[in-house]
């Protein structure tokens, strides 16, 4: 999928959850903004959303990858949102 970088990306969890859905086809998957937890650590923009996040998710293409490898499959997925201020995200694959 081709994203248009030149479009306002909205760092929200539902973004997240969309654009996930679209690169990787999960079978589950939630994505949660935990910001409001990391107020005054690096990375978090004061408002209490759209810096952290988490990513529980299971699909297809981790079947037969390490834990590393589906990890970046998910950071590699979510590159945009982190090019537009999302700061981290937890990720636990199931």
């Amino acid at each position: 999928m081709t994203v248009n970088t030149a479009a306002p990306i909205e760092v929200t969890a539902q973004a997240m959850a969309t654009h996930l859905q679209q690169q990787l086809a999960p079978t589950q998957l939630e994505v949660l903004d935990e910001s409001w937890k990391h107020e005054g650590h690096a990375g978090a923009n004061g408002t209490g959303f759209g810096t952290h996040f988490l990513v529980r998710i299971a699909a297809p293409a981790f079947v037969g990858k390490s834990r590393v490898a589906q990890h970046r499959l998910v950071y590699d997925a979510l590159r945009i949102f982190f090019d537009h201020g999302a700061h981290a995200v937890a990720i636990e694959t199931l």
